[in-house]
């Protein structure tokens, strides 16, 4: 499939792009794949000295909800890729009027979650994402809105304590199944969009290439790392006590609903990506395979960095506001260049 022709900004000028959410998963894709394009990247966070990020990026201290810290940081910046971490929207419109002082352009990491043409959103991660997004609609600034459906990290944070553990994965909904999406391609989309022209106004609906059930996903993970894992279904009550220990109620009760719809609903499947950047989504089976080290036992783990503690953190921040939940499945596969 060929990319849509896109015009680029022409980064060789030095581009200046501000990323929130740098430490997290997408985040810190975006500012390695900026970095490729040329472009200077500045991350914006809360503790410089832990980010870990390349020497190349500018690593500034501020917060998004004190507007104070905001506008040293956004000085000189072209563009701003948005992770929205609060859970409310409340702080929201004085961070974007800040951004709308400097910069002419965001991209937003938003939801599968959304649900358009609706009167209210019925669904505690899609409510935020929908007030966020109507608020940027509402900044003059222009926009983009990023629509991921399952994250594939969200296997790291389900299922990694298990898999490290034994051989047995026990979990409620394995017939459930969705088009878990690679990081490197919702990064890729949002690259795309902050350095090129013409995805204004547009929100795009990105999936993986393949509808997967939580039971296939397991055996993946194992096939990539070499092991024979077991998938065994336990109660959504006994599940609910399980993963209280991971996120708040409100969200253990939104994924169980949605992961009983899911047993009997076809997965939502876009070409998204790959319209977009030129380049097929990347399967689970190569997300597995890039993230081996994240699943495998301690002792196997000699020579592979797993998944640190910075990122774990980051990555729970991300999980809870995009906890894998996608829009109504769709019988078909979709283009949702919108």
């Amino acid at each position: 499939m060929t990319s849509i022709n896109h015009h680029e900004i022409d980064t060789s000028a030095q581009t200046l792009i501000l990323i929130t959410g740098a430490t997290g998963n997408v985040g810190r894709q975006v500012v390695s794949q900026l970095l490729g394009t040329g472009a200077r990247v500045r991350a914006l966070t809360r503790n410089p000295d832990s980010t870990g990020l390349p020497h190349e990026v500018d690593v500034v201290r501020g917060d998004l909800s004190v507007r104070d810290t905001l506008d040293g940081c956004l000085d000189g910046v072209e563009a701003v890729f948005l992770v929205w971490r609060s859970p409310t929207a409340e702080a929201a419109p004085a961070f974007l009027e800040a951004v709308a002082k400097h910069a002419r352009r965001i991209v937003f990491l938003s939801s599968a979650a959304v649900r358009d043409g609706v009167e209210r959103q019925t669904e505690p991660i899609g409510k935020l994402h929908a007030d966020m997004e109507h608020l940027i609609e509402q900044s003059g600034l222009e926009w983009t809105f990023l629509r991921p459906g399952g994250f594939a990290t969200n296997a790291v944070w389900w299922w990694s304590p298990q898999i490290r553990a034994g051989d047995v994965v026990s979990w409620p909904y394995g017939a459930a199944a969705w088009a878990p999406i690679h990081e490197r391609d919702i990064a890729a989309v949002a690259v795309r969009a902050l350095t090129g022209e013409g995805h204004g106004g547009k929100k795009y609906a990105l999936t993986g290439p393949q509808s997967l059930t939580q039971r296939d996903q397991v055996h993946t993970i194992g096939e990539a790392i070499g092991r024979q894992l077991r998938f065994e279904e336990i109660s959504p009550e006994d599940a609910r006590q399980q993963m209280l220990a991971l996120m708040p109620p409100s969200i253990v009760d939104v994924l169980l609903e949605t992961w009983a719809r899911m047993t009997t609903e076809p997965a939502l499947l876009t070409r998204t990506v790959a319209e977009i950047t030129g380049a097929p989504a990347r399967t689970f089976r190569e997300w597995a395979l890039d993230h081996g080290a994240d699943f495998r036992l301690a002792s196997e783990n000699s020579g592979f960095p797993a998944l640190g503690r910075q990122d774990r953190s980051s990555m729970r921040g991300e999980a809870n506001t995009q906890s894998g939940l996608s829009s109504p499945a769709s019988d078909r596969t979709m283009s949702t260049r919108s």
